[in-house]
Parts: C-alpha cells; sequence; structure tokens
C-alpha cells in the first residue's frame, strides 16, 4: 500500500498574519450575526492563492466553488437575542469564555492555512479569501455570504 500523504513541511503563520486573519474572521462574523444570518449551517470557508503554484481551483458538476475547506461557524458559536456572538453548545459547560471560543475556531483555521501553504519559505505574497455564510448545501450557491481578500505578509 502507497503512502499518498505529501511530503511537505508545514511553517507556522507569524503573529502579524495570525493578527490579520482573526480581525478578518471576526468583521466577518460580527456582519453575519448584526444582519441576523448566523444559524446552524453558517459556514466560514477560504482559499489559499500561493504565490508559484500552480492549481486550478476545483469544482463540483455544476460549477460551484470548491473551497480549500470549510468550518462550521456553529461548532464554535451560537448567536444570541441580541445577534451578537455567543459560546455555541459544545461549550455549555458554562465556564468556557467568547475568548476561549475564538481561540479554539482561530487555532483550527491557522492550522488549516498552516497545511495549504506549507509549499512556499515564506507567506509573503499569499493570498487569503474569506468567506463567511449560508450555501444551500456546503458547495452549493451561497444564499447570503460576506467575503473578505486579504494578503498575508
Amino acid at each position: 500500500m502507497r503512502d499518498h500523504t505529501p511530503d511537505f513541511k508545514m511553517h507556522e503563520l507569524s503573529n502579524d498574519n495570525k493578527a490579520l486573519i482573526r480581525q478578518t474572521v471576526q468583521q466577518l462574523f460580527e456582519k453575519l450575526a448584526s444582519d441576523g444570518k448566523l444559524t446552524a449551517e453558517t459556514l466560514l470557508e477560504f482559499w489559499v492563492e500561493v504565490p508559484g503554484v500552480k492549481r486550478s481551483r476545483g469544482t463540483f458538476r455544476g460549477g460551484f466553488l470548491m473551497p480549500d475547506s470549510y468550518i462550521y461557524i456553529s461548532d464554535y458559536f451560537q448567536p444570541d437575542d441580541s445577534c451578537t456572538l455567543s459560546p455555541g453548545s459544545a461549550y455549555s459547560d458554562g465556564e468556557v469564555t467568547l475568548e476561549k471560543v475564538w481561540d479554539d475556531l482561530l487555532d483550527e483555521l491557522y492550522y488549516q492555512i498552516e497545511i495549504f501553504t506549507s509549499p512556499v519559505s515564506s507567506s509573503k505574497g499569499v493570498m487569503l479569501e474569506l468567506w463567511a455564510g449560508n450555501r444551500q448545501r456546503p458547495e452549493g450557491e451561497w444564499i447570503y455570504a460576506v467575503d473578505r481578500k486579504v494578503e498575508l505578509g
């Protein structure tokens, strides 16, 4: 049996890049919550463009964009009546702070981005597209979404 795991060395994101990603994701979530669009089906998706690495965006039949990865926001957060974010049901022990929930979600996101940026030794020039919102299904058309594209440095 052959191992098809890519041979790569992961490079940790810099603190500046982590702060940029955190700020961007928080803005997207706050927009969703304030618009009343944060539901159990809400996704955070991203696509990474690495300079010098040629790979086309994948699509499903029907031409839908297949993102590099997605995370269900409801695994971490739930909206409350005032349209703000509060810890999701996985954090129902009552002693968890909102900051801890953010840290968990962002740790997962950083790890996934580090995997996709591993072919290069520096994050300089890497473009990160983030979408947050609701689709008809994970690979379907957006019903409602907010998005942002940032360049890592």
